[in-house]
């Protein structure tokens, strides 16, 4: 039976719920939905979706390497958006995080996300 490992790191937000950071397993992590706060106020950063967007970076890459892998391992990232106007930003920033081959990804408008911000991203990366 494969173990689970919870990944908990102080370089991005304690979770806010009942969830951990990031599941480990033998081949995988799942890292879960990070929203743009500040690591140590806890704090909603200041700024728009750029600003936003680039703290839930931050986040990702503080979890995904104290799990043991990177953010450049990801398979898959899954973006919620407040709004879909946003998409063509998002994309933008995404690409000073990534490059080819970029990871499968779904973008999905939602009605409302923890905290009333603008951007929520999860991923599952590779070990």
């Amino acid at each position: 039976m494969n173990k689970l490992l919870s990944v908990q790191t102080e370089n991005a937000p304690a979770a806010i719920g009942p969830y951990s950071q990031a599941i480990k397993t033998k081949d995988l992590v799942f890292l879960s939905g990070q929203i743009p706060l500040d690591p140590i106020s806890m704090m909603v950063v200041k700024g728009g979706i750029e600003q936003q967007t680039h703290q839930v970076f931050k986040n990702l890459i503080a979890v995904a390497n104290a799990s043991g892998s990177s953010i450049s391992s990801a398979i898959k990232l899954t973006i919620y958006l407040i709004d879909l106007e946003n998409f063509s930003i998002v994309n933008q920033i995404m690409e000073e995080y990534f490059s080819s081959p970029y990871p499968a990804r779904a973008t999905i408008e939602v009605s409302a996300l923890p905290k009333n911000v603008s951007i929520e991203i999860d991923a599952i990366l590779g070990l």
